[in-house]
């Protein structure tokens, strides 16, 4: 069986798509892989307030993986880069409890970088993508 390997972009494509020269996301088979999604304006400029930027970096993610036909709860393995954790953590957690609420959680993995393009918090996540959309 040949997978066939599709991009995905969600309607409000940013800048930094065209700019940089990615898909916002690559469905192959039932799998979506969804590249770092970050605080960015259609633009791709950052939000500066750090909160903001992570609540608008989730957002755009939504975008993406409704452009697949997935939701939040699809989400397998969510992977974030943060550029200084230790003092970010708490706005962090807070955006991340409002937007995952409940169990079952995604696995997460936390990584602090040093630079992430004038960015400083990125995620980038694998999810499922539902039958009838795959």
């Amino acid at each position: 069986m040949t997978v066939i390997n599709k991009p995905v972009f969600p309607p409000n494509r940013h800048a930094l798509y065209t700019e940089h020269g990615y898909s916002a996301a690559i469905q192959s088979g039932d799998l979506l892989f969804v590249s770092g999604q970050v605080g960015s304006r259609e633009d791709g400029s950052p939000e500066p307030d750090f909160k903001k930027q992570v609540e608008l970096a989730f957002e755009n993610l939504k975008s993406v993986l409704a452009a697949a036909g997935c939701g939040l709860a699809d989400i397998i393995d969510v992977t974030s880069f943060h550029t200084d954790p230790e003092n970010q953590f708490g706005d962090i957690m807070a955006v991340k409890n409002t937007v995952f609420d409940q169990e079952p959680y995604p696995n997460w993995t936390a990584v602090g970088v040093t630079w992430l393009a004038g960015f400083d918090f990125e995620i980038k996540v694998v999810a499922r993508v539902p039958a009838q959309s795959a």
